[in-house]
């Protein structure tokens, strides 16, 4: 089975510059260099604006580097542990997966996208801490991550309604979703993210920045990956018949697979702070915006080896079975153990139903994080 999700490929030389003077960078061994290279920080993602900031204002992980950013995910990483997610996040996805197929059952159909958002808003809030939240959460996040977004600005009319508008969702957030956990959290610490911030003496607006990050990351982007691994089980029999009789590790294997192929993100962007060597006697001077295109690094022959753009399960991967769909180096996604579990917690029971997809996704790109967006993808389950 090949991609279901057609991007605009960059093809041809695995590094090159465009007129537009970024350097752009399809290899999987270039990618994967950049990505690890310490003389690299992040370019993208808004960082342009984060750094407008004052200096006092302490940046969200996603926008920090160097020793302090390798502090920040030392301290971390035990939130992410495959032993802690099975411990203590499996029951909660087993829990949010069935209250979801139960809406299934009742209806007798359902938008998928509601259903595997539902799941990723109630595991990724666990984990950050940001369960006291007033109902209504998913609709703030839609609000917030909508699928278009207008360039933000003081001397149009469209900008200033971008910069109110978003004012408008941040303080929504604050107030419904962030704020009570704080208040909760200062009264008596938890084990979760929102506690480990205020030991570090956070502010409430801090801790926004990092809840936004996260929900970001975890919510937003499980939901496109549930969506359309759903995709590729639904439209192939024989495929969804092998996973529903694997094991789970194999289980697991075949959803790296399926990412592999479709990363949900197809770009990254770095900045390089100093010469970066490349394999293949290639170097990218200092001060350069390097564009990874992480589609066509995925599909690399010299990586993945031959059919690179077909779907098969089982192929080993040197640099893991995901290949750069969840990043490398530093900024690696350090949830993507957590990421995998639950669309498989989620897609194993679903497709025990008698499910049946009645209408494929429409396909469409979010530019702000260079990833596929799946909306309409109707499943309906047979009497």
């Amino acid at each position: 089975m090949a991609r279901k999700v057609e991007r605009t490929d960059a093809g041809g030389c695995p590094v090159g510059a465009e007129s537009d003077g970024v350097r752009r960078i399809s290899g999987h061994a270039a990618a994967r260099a950049v990505l690890r290279s310490t003389d690299t920080v992040q370019a993208g993602l808004g960082i342009e604006t984060m750094q407008k900031m004052p200096s006092s204002i302490r940046r969200p992980v996603l926008y920090r580097d160097g020793p302090e950013h390798r502090e920040h995910r030392r301290q971390t990483a035990r939130f992410f542990t495959p032993r802690r997610v099975d411990e203590q996040y499996r029951e909660l996805m087993g829990d949010i997966t069935e209250a979801q197929l139960a809406v299934l059952r009742r209806d007798g159909r359902a938008h998928l996208a509601d259903l595997g958002f539902e799941l990723s808003i109630g595991v990724t809030a666990a984990v950050i801490g940001m369960t006291e939240s007033r109902p209504g959460i998913r609709g703030r996040l839609e609000r917030f991550f909508p699928e278009e977004f207008d360039a933000p600005g003081f001397t149009s009319l469209t900008g200033l309604t971008w910069v109110w508008r978003q004012a408008r969702n941040w303080s929504a957030i604050y107030f419904r979703d962030v704020r009570p956990a704080v208040r909760e959290r200062r009264r008596e610490r938890r084990d979760d993210l929102i506690s480990h911030l205020l030991d570090e003496g956070c502010s409430a607006a801090e801790v926004l920045g990092e809840c936004i990050t996260f929900a970001a990351a975890g919510m937003v982007t499980t939901r496109e990956f549930i969506n359309l691994a759903a995709w590729h089980l639904l439209s192939d029999a024989e495929l969804r018949e092998r996973y529903l009789a694997a094991p789970e590790a194999d289980r697991l294997g075949l959803l790296h697979e399926i990412l592999r192929l479709e990363p949900v993100i197809g770009r990254l962007r770095r900045r390089t702070t100093a010469a970066v060597d490349l394999p293949g006697n290639d170097v990218i001077p200092p001060g350069a915006t390097v564009e990874l295109v992480i589609d066509d690094a995925n599909a690399d022959r010299a990586e993945v080896g031959d059919e690179p753009l077909e779907l098969r399960p089982g192929r080993e991967i040197p640099s893991g079975a995901a290949g750069l769909a969840f990043g490398d180096g530093p900024h690696k996604c350090p949830g993507a153990h957590l990421a995998i579990l639950e669309t498989d917690v989620f897609l194993h029971r679903l497709l025990a139903l008698p499910v049946r997809m009645e209408s494929p996704p429409q396909v469409s790109f979010n530019d702000a994080i260079s990833g596929y967006e799946l909306r309409g993808l109707v499943v309906a389950l047979d009497s």
